[in-house]
């Protein structure tokens, strides 16, 4: 397998003289305000476009010296050159050894890319053409219960990026839905998920996928195992047995093939999942048979159309036009230079509910390290704390803190411009529709520039006297528009994300494709649970064990 090279081949961003350069614009005074009445061109000069994506970031805190240094900082680094590296399969995940090549899951049936002596692409069309052939046969009503019903219900279980993208995308996409069949989702471990869904759904009629690359995610296969016992207890009673009701209820996905067989999974019905596909990368593959199924074959395979729309723009496009690299550049000027350790994602569009969550996961537990890819301790600021909600929601819960709170905060504004639109019958909605965008670039003006945002002959301006109703203004934002929500936009702006990280942990030097980070703790719960069905004194820390103790006393 080709590889990055090594400890030493690539330059480090952190011993640019940009870096340094960087540190010192970043002691300036910045003012938004200010930056908008010296330049009446900053809107045009600091916004761009691809495809169905427009992004005006002229709300953040830089100017053309900033944006020149950023876009240095990244040739410093190799940027390019790593860009290239993970679109031809290199080893870019350095502590597992493997490629990460959630950009070849949506390479057309034409392309050819070879890893290891092996054209993955060939493989990645086998596995859709497998996810085309399962979903049409559930979707169609071929496929049959035990009692010979048709499927009605289809339940994803899984947990991570095998929940998070599948919903995030069923969820936006509901609309392009062309089948009565429901999609449901379940991750959570203690049952509360699955508990609520089983009390209206028909055992004969519902499909279970179990999504999880290493097949042994206790999250996952504890829910599995308690929907197997659901479907026993009805086929015994219609004399079905458990051989049919894992042959007609289940599909599994996953890296580990005989974890599917031993745990009953038919040959037929397992989906393959390859090491180099990480849990949040991977809706693009068999993972998203759930999307498949809601939406046809056709709308997912736009979806990965519209994802790979954006991979070459990602690794054509000029760096000065390149919206997962300068999204990604301004995210590392305001963590690591002005010290904005907060970010949001406001999504003023009700169907991209799960947005955040899934932006969440990918940025947090991809670029949350403190170690760089050569093991060093990091002296820097990387990853923000990211959390989100839909925009009108928010408003209503945290903006407080956002406009008038002590902390800075940068935020992402993203809206889709046309909805509703030819459709007489949906006036009202499409009013609405134009309350949320109208909602949208008020709120990021005001963020932008304060009470000075207000025009005294619209509204009394809050003197600054008046604390109470004072503005301070100049939190940065970027606004994403996209021009209309599809398959296809959808697509190019999850993998804008996906760029805007590995961009981030480039600059950072650090590896976007591991999470060390998660296993200690799986491994402690294994320890804690042994403990607590024994009797006797445990031996963790005082605050475990008395812990402990009252649980075992209430049990």
């Amino acid at each position: 397998m080709a590889e990055i090279k090594g400890n030493s081949a690539y330059n480090s961003a952190r011993n640019s003289t940009y870096w340094q350069q960087l540190q010192m614009l970043a002691k300036q005074p910045w003012s938004l305000a200010a930056l908008f009445a010296q330049d009446d061109s900053r809107a045009t000069r600091f916004s761009m476009q691809a495809g169905a994506l427009y992004m005006d970031y002229s709300k953040q805190c830089i100017d053309e010296q900033v944006l020149a240094s950023l876009l240095q900082l990244a040739e410093s680094c190799e940027l390019s050159t790593r860009i290239d590296a993970l679109m031809q399969g290199a080893m870019v995940n350095t502590s597992e050894e493997r490629a990460a090549l959630h950009t070849a899951l949506r390479l057309p049936e034409s392309a050819k890319l070879d890893v290891d002596g092996q054209n993955v692409v060939a493989d990645v069309h086998d596995s859709l053409s497998q996810v085309a052939r399962l979903s049409e046969r559930v979707r169609s009503g071929t496929w049959r219960g035990f009692s010979g019903q048709a499927i009605t219900d289809v339940v994803n279980i899984g947990v991570g990026g095998s929940d998070l993208g599948p919903l995030m995308a069923t969820t936006a996409l509901d609309e392009w839905a062309d089948t009565d069949i429901e999609v449901h989702f379940v991750s959570n471990m203690d049952g509360t998920q699955l508990d609520n869904l089983l009390k209206h759904l028909n055992p004969e009629t519902t499909l279970f996928i179990i999504s999880s690359k290493s097949f042994g995610t206790v999250d996952t296969l504890s829910n599995a195992k308690t929907a197997l016992s659901w479907l026993l207890a009805t086929a015994k009673r219609r004399a079905g047995t458990e051989d049919s009701v894992l042959r007609r209820h289940f599909i599994g996905i996953s890296a580990n093939s005989e974890k599917m067989s031993a745990w009953g999974i038919h040959p037929e019905h397992q989906l393959q999942l390859w090491e180099w596909v990480g849990g949040r990368f991977s809706l693009w593959s068999a993972i998203g048979l759930a999307i498949a199924i809601r939406i046809g074959m056709a709308g997912f395979k736009a979806l990965l159309a519209g994802a790979h729309s954006m991979d070459e723009h990602f690794a054509q496009a000029d760096f000065a036009e390149n919206l997962p690299v300068l999204l990604g550049l301004l995210a590392v000027w305001n963590s690591t230079f002005l010290q904005v350790n907060a970010h949001t994602v406001l999504p003023y569009d009700g169907r991209l509910s799960y947005l955040p969550s899934y932006l969440t996961q990918l940025e947090m537990e991809s670029n949350g390290k403190s170690v760089t890819q050569h093991g060093d301790h990091i002296d820097y600021d990387t990853c923000p704390i990211l959390w989100g909600e839909i925009g009108s929601n928010a408003q209503h819960a945290f903006y407080q803190l956002l406009h008038q709170g002590t902390q800075q905060v940068s935020c992402d504004f993203i809206a889709c411009v046309r909805r509703y639109s030819g459709q007489s019958q949906n006036a009202p909605l499409q009013q609405q529709h134009e309350l949320s965008l109208a909602n949208c670039l008020a709120q990021s003006r005001v963020l932008a520039f304060g009470n000075a945002a207000l025009q005294e002959s619209e509204v009394q301006v809050a003197s600054a006297a008046d604390k109470y109703k004072y503005y301070r203004g100049n939190q940065p934002s970027t606004t994403l528009l996209i021009d209309e929500l599809t398959p296809h936009s959808l697509g190019a702006l999850i993998a804008l994300y996906e760029h805007k990280v590995y961009v981030m942990a480039s600059i950072w030097d650090i590896n976007p494709f591991d999470q060390w980070g998660v296993e200690m703790g799986k491994q402690m719960a294994e320890s804690v649970h042994q403990a607590m069905q024994q009797a006797g004194e445990s031996q963790f820390d005082s605050s475990t064990n008395q812990l402990l103790k009252h649980i075992q006393k209430l049990s």
